[in-house]
C-alpha cells in the first residue's frame, strides 16, 4: 500500500496571511518528499477560506519545481466549473511541468454554496452529468483531434495542446460513493478514490465491497487503483489523541456550516461554526472521531492500515485538512513516515 498527503490551505484566523499558509503547504510536501510519500493531492474549491484552492494547478505546479520523485494528484477538478478542452490543456500542461507525475482526478461537485456562485445556482445534484461526459472526452483530447457534440458541451476539431508526457495517458481518479459511481469509474479504465468521512472501518469495508462490485461487472477493464482518504493523526503519548479529535471534530462542524449553505459567509470566513452537540452529532464527539478516525501511536496505525491493505486498498491519503496548527501536522506527518510507513515498504 502507498501512502500519500491530501491538503490545502486551510484558515480559520484572518490574521495569518495567505503567504504563510502557503509556505507552511510547501514544507509540508518537502516533508513527504524527503520521506519518501509516493503523492500529495490539493483539490479544487472556490470563495472559501476553509479549503484555499482556486485551481490546484497552481500549487501542484510550485510543488513540482521544488521535488523530483513526489507525484502530483489534482484531487479533483470539479467537473461542472471546467470546459474539457481547458482542463485537458491544463491537465497536460501540469504533466509537462512535472516531467510526467501528474495525476487527475474529477468529481461532480459538493457544496451547494459554488453552484450557486459559478453555475448560476444549478444543482449540485446536477454534478453527474458534467463528469460522464467530461471523462471520455479528456482521454480524446490527449490523444489528437476530435469534434463533439453532446449535451452540456459542442465544439468542432480540436485537440489538448500540449499532450501529456506520460503515455498513454496520466491515471485518471474519479471520486465515487455509490454504486453507480463506482461501476462508471471502473468501467472507463479510471482509478477509484473514496471517503468514509466521519465514518469509521465498517464504512471503509463497505466502500471498498462497491469497488470490489463495479470490477466484477467489467471483468474485460484491468483493475484500476483504489485510494481511501481519511484524517489521520499519529501521535506519540498515550493521551495526546485528545487534541487531534477536537480538531477534526471542529473541522467536520465548519464542513456541514459550508455544506449545509444557510448562511452567506462573510469574506470567505463562516463564523457560526456551532458548538458540539453530542446528542445531536454523536459521531462528532472526541471519542467516536477518535474510533473511527485513523487517530493513534503508530502501532495502532499499522494495525488498522494493514487491515486496509488486506481487503485491497492500494492508496491511504492522509487527510491533513483537520483545522490543527501546521506544528501538530508536521509532527504527525514526521512520525508516520519514520514509524508506520516503513511497515509498508
Amino acid at each position: 500500500m502507498k501512502f500519500s498527503l491530501f491538503l490545502h490551505m486551510e484558515r480559520y484566523d484572518a490574521t495569518i496571511s495567505h503567504r504563510q499558509l502557503f509556505e507552511e503547504l510547501l514544507q509540508l510536501c518537502d516533508l513527504a518528499e524527503q520521506g519518501g510519500l509516493h503523492k500529495v493531492w490539493i483539490g479544487e474549491h472556490h470563495a472559501m477560506e476553509f479549503t484555499i484552492s482556486p485551481n490546484p494547478i497552481a500549487l501542484l505546479s510550485a510543488i513540482a519545481e521544488r521535488t523530483t520523485k513526489l507525484r502530483l494528484g489534482a484531487g479533483t477538478f470539479v467537473a461542472p466549473f471546467w470546459h474539457p478542452i481547458r482542463l485537458a490543456g491544463e491537465a497536460a500542461m501540469l504533466d509537462v511541468i512535472s516531467n510526467g507525475r501528474a495525476e487527475i482526478g474529477l468529481a461532480r461537485g459538493a457544496y451547494q454554496f459554488e453552484f450557486d456562485r459559478l453555475l448560476g445556482g444549478e444543482s449540485a445534484n446536477a454534478g453527474g452529468k458534467y463528469l460522464r461526459e467530461m471523462v471520455p472526452l479528456i482521454r480524446q483530447l490527449w490523444e489528437g483531434d476530435v469534434a463533439h457534440d453532446g449535451e452540456i458541451w459542442q465544439f468542432p476539431v480540436s485537440t489538448s495542446v500540449p499532450k501529456p508526457v506520460q503515455q498513454p495517458a496520466p491515471t485518471i481518479w474519479i471520486a465515487a460513493r455509490d454504486p453507480d459511481s463506482h461501476n462508471f469509474a471502473v468501467a472507463n479504465g479510471c482509478s477509484v478514490m473514496v471517503t468514509p468521512l466521519f465514518k469509521g472501518d465498517s464504512e471503509v469495508e463497505d466502500l471498498t465491497r462497491k469497488f470490489d462490485e463495479a470490477c466484477a461487472a467489467n471483468p474485460s477493464v484491468a483493475r484500476p487503483q483504489l485510494m481511501v482518504l481519511q484524517h489521520a493523526h499519529v501521535h506519540a503519548g498515550a493521551d495526546d489523541w485528545h487534541r487531534a479529535a477536537d480538531g477534526i471534530s471542529y473541522f467536520y462542524r465548519a464542513f456541514g456550516t459550508w455544506a449545509g449553505n444557510r448562511t452567506p459567509p462573510v469574506n470567505g470566513f463562516h463564523h457560526d461554526v456551532p458548538p458540539l452537540d453530542v446528542d445531536k452529532f454523536p459521531d462528532l464527539a472526541p471519542d467516536a472521531i477518535r474510533r473511527n478516525m485513523m487517530i493513534g501511536r503508530p502501532n495502532e496505525i499499522i494495525g488498522r492500515l494493514k487491515r486496509y491493505e488486506a481487503i485491497g486498498v492500494d492508496e491511504y491519503s492522509i487527510w491533513v485538512d483537520n483545522s490543527l496548527t501546521f506544528e501538530e501536522k508536521r509532527d504527525s506527518i514526521r512520525l508516520f513516515i519514520d514509524h508506520v510507513a516503513p511497515a509498508f515498504a
